[in-house]
């Protein structure tokens, strides 16, 4: 199909172009309709955020100068993967390819805070002391570097359309923006978005201090794994605008919202009691 070949080597404008456009709607909409009052200097974390965002984007060309697109043209042209077995109607294995590598994201989200090393390198994503749409571009450059080698594991076993790859990344990318803007939504509409996308209320339990609402609401761009899987909370304990954004104990500016900080984070310090399964885990998930 010509259109799906033009997607496909218009990979790096088409997500460029959604990520410009997503970050502006959603920093306009939070300015106008803000869900909770920032704590700390907006200028700061939004230079540090996306300079972060930046230097991840400079190290994956370097390291996958091809990236999960010209993996899956690679497995397509050499019949790997289940899809290229199979061969189903194109647009039945386009939408079985989004939905699939969704869950596969769920399932990694769950693993780097179920495995201590990994969470290590997560927690560069939470310890941010505020929470809008910069949030969801902050994470480590050696977690990003690991979720796309997971990716092309993904890709060699599914054997997505190109096509795919690219509106999964759009949409992940658009989706974790969206989901992680300070946003207002009225309570009526919210309920309905969150059977379809993964909306800001539902997301930001996730960033809750309490390690018990930590642990829950894994999903970035479907809603559905959470719910499938039992990890799905409704609403945090305190509440949306009186709950506190972070982690417990991370709270010098120097370490959590300048990039020199967050990069060297994962090896100088831990947060004990978040990793799933951590023995000094607060078990009560009462919160302080």
């Amino acid at each position: 199909m010509p259109w799906s070949n033009w997607i496909s080597e218009q990979e790096q404008l088409i997500r460029l172009s959604f990520f410009l456009g997503t970050l502006t709607l959603v920093a306009i909409a939070e300015t106008l309709y803000p869900r909770r009052r920032l704590t700390v200097s907006k200028a700061v974390r939004w230079f540090n955020n996306l300079s972060l965002a930046a230097l991840n984007t400079v190290v994956l060309h370097l390291l996958f100068p091809a990236a999960a697109v010209g993996m899956a043209t690679f497995a397509q042209d050499s019949g790997w993967g289940v899809l290229n077995y199979y061969q189903p109607p194109f647009i039945l294995a386009v939408a079985i390819s989004v939905v699939a590598m969704d869950m596969v994201i769920y399932l990694q989200h769950v693993m780097v805070h179920a495995v201590p090393a990994l969470w290590r390198l997560h927690m560069v994503h939470h310890v941010d002391p505020d929470y809008d749409v910069t949030t969801g571009s902050r994470f480590h450059p050696l977690e990003i570097i690991l979720s796309m080698l997971i990716k092309f594991a993904t890709i060699a076993a599914l054997g997505p359309p190109a096509v795919a790859v690219v509106i999964f990344e759009v949409l992940l990318n658009t989706t974790a923006m969206f989901n992680h803007g300070n946003l207002y939504l009225p309570r009526g509409l919210d309920r309905v978005l969150r059977w379809f996308v993964v909306t800001p209320d539902m997301h930001r339990v996730h960033h809750s201090v309490i390690p018990a609402e930590t642990n829950s609401n894994f999903g970035f761009n479907l809603p559905w794994w959470d719910r499938i899987f039992g990890t799905y909370r409704d609403q945090p304990k305190t509440g949306h605008t009186e709950m506190t954004i972070g982690i417990r104990g991370f709270n010098q500016p120097t370490q959590i919202s300048w990039l020199p900080g967050m990069l060297a984070l994962p090896f100088i310090r831990n947060a004990a009691g978040y990793a799933i399964g951590d023995r000094n885990k607060d078990r009560s998930g009462s919160g302080d």
